[in-house]
């Protein structure tokens, strides 16, 4: 009896801790297997937030459309105030910054910060 209910907590335990991972396009920000990352902010229109994209390098063109946004437990969109919210965002979930830079396109600056994986 007392198996079957350690094994019960430890299924519930790591079912439900799955459910509080940060993902992009499904995969879990903390399991994401490279060294670096780009985080692209772009202002929401008619706002003052910021969509976030992730590049890790993975494949993505016009055919496969995958998801690079953020998305929370519930698989929302994470909607971020600025890019210092998006940079300590990255940094409690492993990552460190390395350097940043804006472009700006029409009158809309897009933000670009490498990042890298914290060494344990």
């Amino acid at each position: 009896m007392k198996k079957l209910f350690i094994t019960a907590v430890l299924l519930i335990a790591f079912g439900f801790s799955g459910l509080f991972a940060q993902t992009v396009n499904g995969t879990p920000l903390k399991d994401i297997d490279v060294d670096y990352v780009q985080i692209v902010g772009k202002a929401k229109a008619m706002s003052t937030k910021l969509t976030v994209d992730i590049d890790f390098g993975q494949e993505n063109s016009y055919w496969t459309n995958k998801d690079t946004q953020i998305n929370d437990e519930n698989g929302n969109k994470i909607v971020f105030n600025s890019m210092i919210d998006a940079l300590n965002f990255m940094s409690k979930n492993g990552y460190e910054f390395v350097t940043a830079y804006a472009v700006t396109l029409g009158n809309q600056n897009v933000y670009h910060y490498l990042m890298n994986k914290k060494k344990e």
